[in-house]
C-alpha cells in the first residue's frame, strides 16, 4: 500500500464513529419500523397494519398532523423571516446580531417537558398571565381548554418554530448583496421593483425550504404534545405512543409501526422538497 493510499485510509477511519452513530440510531430504528410495519402479531407478512392505518381514526390523526405542522410552519416562517430580516439591518458583528442568534440557538432547541410546563405555569388555567386577565374581567378560558387541545399546540409550536426559521434564514438575507440593490435604483428601479424582480425570487427558494423544514420539525415533534396532552391522541406521534403503551389495546405495537412508517414517507418526501430548494438557493449564495 502506498503512502498516499494509507492517508486515504486512515483519513477514512476518522468517520467510523459518525457512520456507527447513523447506523445505530438512524438506520436500525428506520428498518425495525419499515420491518414491523409489514408484520403481524404471530410473525408472518401482512399488509393489514398498513391498510388499518387508511382508516379513521388513524387518518384524521395524520391530517390533524399536517394541519398543525402546516400552520405552525407558515407563522414560524413568516415571524422568522421578519425577525431576521431586522437582525440584518443591524451591524453583522453587532451586540443584537450576537444576542438574537444565540437566543435563537437555544429557544429552537427548547421543548419537550420544560416548555409545556412553561406554558402551563404561563397561560394554564392558573396560570400567571391567566390569572392576571381573570382578574381585570377577561378570561380566556372562556370558549373551552384550548391550551390542550391543538389550538394550544400551535401557540407552543411557533414557540420554538420562530428562533429555528431565524437561524435558517439569515444565511440567505446576508447572500443579499448590497450592489443588486444598488443596481436597480441605478436602473430607475422602485424599492418594490427590487423586492419584486431580484430580491424576492432569490428569497423565495429559500424561505419556502425553510418552511418546509419547519413543516418537518413540527410534524415529527413528539415530547411537548406527550407532555402537554395527557389525555387523547389528536397527532399522529400520540397515537403511536397509544399503540406501543397501551394496556387497554392490545397487539397493535405493529400497527403502530405502520403509522411510524407513514411519517417516516412523509417527512421524507418533504425533506427531498427541502434540498431540491437549498440546491437552488445555493446557486447564488456562492
Amino acid at each position: 500500500m502506498t503512502t498516499g493510499s494509507r492517508r486515504r485510509a486512515l483519513d477514512h477511519v476518522g468517520v467510523l464513529p459518525f457512520l456507527v452513530f447513523v447506523g445505530l440510531f438512524l438506520l436500525y430504528p428506520t428498518l425495525v419500523v419499515v420491518g414491523g410495519a409489514f408484520v403481524d402479531a404471530d410473525g408472518g407478512l401482512t399488509l393489514e397494519n398498513v391498510r388499518a392505518i387508511v382508516g379513521s381514526p388513524f387518518l384524521d390523526g395524520f391530517v390533524r398532523s399536517i394541519r398543525l405542522s402546516a400552520i405552525t410552519a407558515v407563522l414560524g416562517a413568516v415571524f422568522g423571516a421578519l425577525l431576521a430580516w431586522a437582525v440584518v439591518q443591524g451591524r453583522p458583528d453587532g451586540a443584537l446580531r450576537r444576542v438574537v442568534t444565540s437566543a435563537s440557538g437555544v429557544l429552537a432547541q427548547f421543548g419537550g417537558v420544560t416548555l409545556a410546563f412553561a406554558f402551563l405555569a404561563t397561560v394554564g388555567f392558573e396560570g400567571l398571565v391567566t390569572v392576571w386577565l381573570r382578574d381585570r374581567g377577561l378570561d380566556i378560558f372562556a370558549g373551552g381548554a384550548w391550551i390542550f387541545e391543538l389550538s394550544g399546540l400551535v401557540l407552543v409550536y411557533t414557540y420554538f418554530q420562530i428562533p429555528l426559521m431565524v437561524l435558517v434564514f439569515l444565511p440567505a438575507l446576508d447572500g443579499l448583496k448590497t450592489q443588486w440593490r444598488e443596481a436597480a435604483e441605478s436602473l430607475g428601479g422602485s424599492s418594490w421593483d427590487y423586492w419584486r424582480h431580484v430580491g424576492g425570487p432569490l428569497l423565495a427558494p429559500a424561505f419556502l425550504g425553510s418552511m418546509l423544514l419547519l413543516f418537518a420539525n413540527a410534524f415529527s415533534a413528539y415530547a411537548t404534545a406527550a407532555a402537554l396532552i395527557s389525555q387523547g391522541s389528536p397527532i399522529v406521534p400520540l397515537q403511536i405512543r397509544a399503540l406501543q403503551t397501551s394496556e387497554v389495546v392490545l397487539g397493535q405495537q405493529n400497527v403502530g409501526k405502520a403509522l411510524g412508517l407513514g411519517m417516516v414517507v412523509v417527512v421524507t418526501v418533504v425533506m427531498m422538497l427541502y434540498a431540491l430548494l437549498q440546491r437552488r438557493t445555493s446557486r447564488w449564495l456562492r
